[in-house]
């Protein structure tokens, strides 16, 4: 079992001065984050594609056992059948993602708000994942934010397709705590400005507790502090990681 506790991306200017010192040059700042993280999810990859030597410079700035989670290109989960988005899933997986070696983490599919819950469409999207890229193993994992996605249902075709249900603790989407693979995968979306930490201890040893369990059974286990109030994102997964290492 691995804890992977980081946050979204590594360029965010209020990071500056509460997380950033005020005079690191920006292009020290992945090599800043990675010291001080265990992962760190890209959202750069959900825009655009990447070149395959920005992947190899993400890895060799990163320390050993660092990973990277990358998120699903928009172009995939945005079009109107899944099943239909083999070709999209394919120019993402080969941009170059193989760079990473084995820095490489699962790739997360956040399906729209509107999006409904289809699960033959879904059940026939999962099944274009590809699951190795140069050698190299793919996991991935879905962030489902339409009510109709609470249904066992749902459950029953990602755990067929060996496939993570996100956990989201945000408001006003269903929220999944159960294994459908041998990994799990958290977004932390309710920090607070006011607290330094962006969480109540209680609510930090709650998630740290929750990952815990998750990774009873030998499973790797990745947990961001990805939003809310994003200037509190560093200081709460810092915070996590020292809660579950004590």
């Amino acid at each position: 079992m691995t804890i992977y506790t980081g946050i979204g991306g590594w360029t965010y200017e209020p990071w500056r001065g509460l997380f950033f010192p005020d005079d690191l040059r920006h292009k020290d700042e992945l090599a800043y984050a990675a010291a001080r993280m265990d992962a760190i999810e890209v959202n750069a990859n959900f825009y655009r594609l990447q070149k395959p030597q920005t992947f190899a410079r993400w890895r060799e700035e990163t320390p050993d056992g660092f990973v990277f989670a990358l998120k699903g290109s928009r172009y995939v989960v945005t079009r109107k059948r899944l099943a239909d988005a083999g070709e999209a899933v394919e120019r993402f997986i080969e941009q170059g993602i193989a760079e990473l070696g084995d820095k490489l983490g699962p790739v997360l599919w956040q399906m729209p708000k509107t999006r409904a819950f289809d699960p033959d469409d879904l059940a026939a999207f999962l099944a274009l994942l590809p699951r190795e890229v140069a050698g190299l193993r793919l996991r991935h994992a879905i962030e489902a934010q339409h009510e109709s996605f609470d249904c066992e249902a749902f459950v029953e075709v990602a755990s067929k397709a060996d496939v993570a249900i996100a956990y989201i603790d945000a408001d006003d989407v269903p929220s999944f705590d159960g294994q459908t693979t041998d990994f799990s995968y958290a977004r932390l979306k309710r920090a607070r400005p006011s607290l330094k930490r962006g969480y109540p201890p209680a609510d930090l040893e709650r998630f740290a507790s929750m990952a815990r369990n998750w990774g009873g059974e030998g499973h790797d286990v990745f947990m961001f502090c990805i939003n809310g109030a994003k200037e509190r994102a560093p200081a709460a997964a810092m915070a996590l990681a020292k809660r579950m290492r004590g």
